[in-house]
């Protein structure tokens, strides 16, 4: 009888630090109880429900993973830092630890259904990281106070300047897990990187975080490796097309909401239709309507909706659930008038709509994007010399400066001939 007993204590403190089997890192272990409950909680368990890459399986199929994954593989890369790190002799305290794997799981809990594809659709003017602030700290109310540090340095307010910038930086254990993992979900070998080299040249001068110069060509491959998977997958016309929709199906069905037009979802989706929700209006209650709130709730309302009376929200659902996209053109300099207004009045004349109504299948945008920011948190190379150095200056790559520049491309979006 005491043997049995001593089994059952012994299985029940080993649950606590169990580890996840990873196709990424192989096992990667959970460091203490307290990380262990937070993963156990229902706001972070939801990030098994969100997909980290949103609608981009339309165009890899294999990107079906989650923000869960991610989260999990951040912290693991945490870990690894903190380690190359201490034996560097820089100073990381047990506390300081903690509060750096903390932070680093918890950065992305605010990421509501298909992550960045409706960001500031389901409420509007508020981030993703502002509303993982909020989840982190009702979550330090509720561990009490044990996430204060965490926060502290989440928000870059802790005295330790390199501790924020390994979550939040240009190259940061965020970045390094999603290049890395991304990659090999997606089957898009260019996009892969080498994070446990460019782990191993981190370094702290002056409370920065640094690389060390025989690191250079790793971070080199970083960039480029970034600049590839934000063209050819982040920003792949047909996710970017998938996205719009998505977005234009939202404003849809609020629109119907308004006037009074019955529609059938969840609970938690419908609060959104309902309530203009804010910055200022984020409160507790809405936080708990928010973290309700999952990939299932808008995939469930699209295959009911395709069969709704209003041909706009219908023809737009039916487009995502059987994959019959807009068509997309993407050029290198602004849409002209003439084309846009070709493709509106065919379609608007084709289904008798209205300007309103043509406007949710033909539209036009711009997409932005940089691999390397001159004018954000720099990535500085340590020389041999002791001294300091922009990566765009210290490299002899030619093409790091070009990355520095702002890419702008247009495109125009209409249905094809059939729909």
């Amino acid at each position: 009888m005491i043997i049995i007993l001593k089994k059952q204590a012994i299985l029940i403190e080993s649950n606590k630090l169990k580890i996840f089997n990873d196709p990424i890192y192989g096992f990667i272990r959970i460091p203490s109880t307290l990380i262990f409950n937070l993963i156990a909680e229902p706001y972070f368990q939801r990030l098994r429900r969100i997909s980290q890459m949103g609608l981009s399986y339309l165009v890899y199929p294999g990107a079906h993973h989650t923000r869960f994954h991610h989260a999990l593989g951040s912290m693991h890369l945490m870990l690894k830092a903190i380690q190359v790190l201490r034996f560097k002799e820089v100073e990381i305290s047990r506390e300081e630890e903690n509060g750096l794997l903390i932070a680093i799981l918890l950065h992305d809990i605010g990421h509501g259904p298909f992550s960045h594809a409706m960001e500031n659709s389901i409420v509007e003017g508020i981030s993703h990281e502002h509303i993982s602030l909020l989840f982190m700290e009702e979550l330090n109310r509720r561990f009490n106070g044990s996430l204060t540090l965490a926060i502290e340095i989440f928000q870059g307010k802790y005295s330790k300047k390199f501790l924020n910038q390994l979550i939040s930086s240009q190259l940061d254990m965020d970045r390094l897990d999603y290049l890395k993992r991304d990659s090999f979900y997606t089957g898009v070998a260019e996009g892969g990187i080498n994070a446990e080299r460019l782990i191993t040249m981190l370094n702290v001068v002056d409370n920065e975080l640094v690389i060390e110069e025989k690191g250079i060509y790793s971070v080199e491959k970083f960039l480029m490796a970034r600049r590839f998977m934000y063209w050819q997958v982040y920003l792949h016309k047909t996710g970017l097309v998938g996205e719009q929709l998505l977005i234009r199906i939202l404003k849809r069905a609020r629109q119907l909401v308004d006037k009074g037009v019955p529609l059938d979802c969840s609970d938690a989706l419908m609060f959104f239709m309902k309530n203009k929700i804010e910055k200022k209006d984020f409160n507790a209650e809405t936080l708990d309507r928010f973290s309700q709130l999952d990939d299932i709730d808008i995939l469930s309302a699209l295959k009911k909706w395709q069969h709704h009376e209003d041909f706009v929200l219908s023809k737009l659902c039916g487009m995502i659930i059987h994959r019959k996209l807009l068509t997309i053109k993407m050029k290198n300099k602004p849409i002209t008038i003439d084309k846009l207004d070709e493709e509106f009045n065919a379609f608007k004349k084709l289904h008798d709509l209205s300007d309103e109504e043509t406007a949710y299948f033909v539209f036009k945008g711009i997409i932005e994007n940089r691999a390397y920011n001159l004018e954000g948190q720099n990535i500085y190379i340590l020389k041999k010399d002791g001294k300091l150095k922009d990566v765009a200056k210290a490299s002899d790559h030619l093409n790091l400066k070009t990355l520095s520049r702002k890419v702008t491309k247009y495109y125009i979006c209409y249905p094809k001939e059939s729909v």
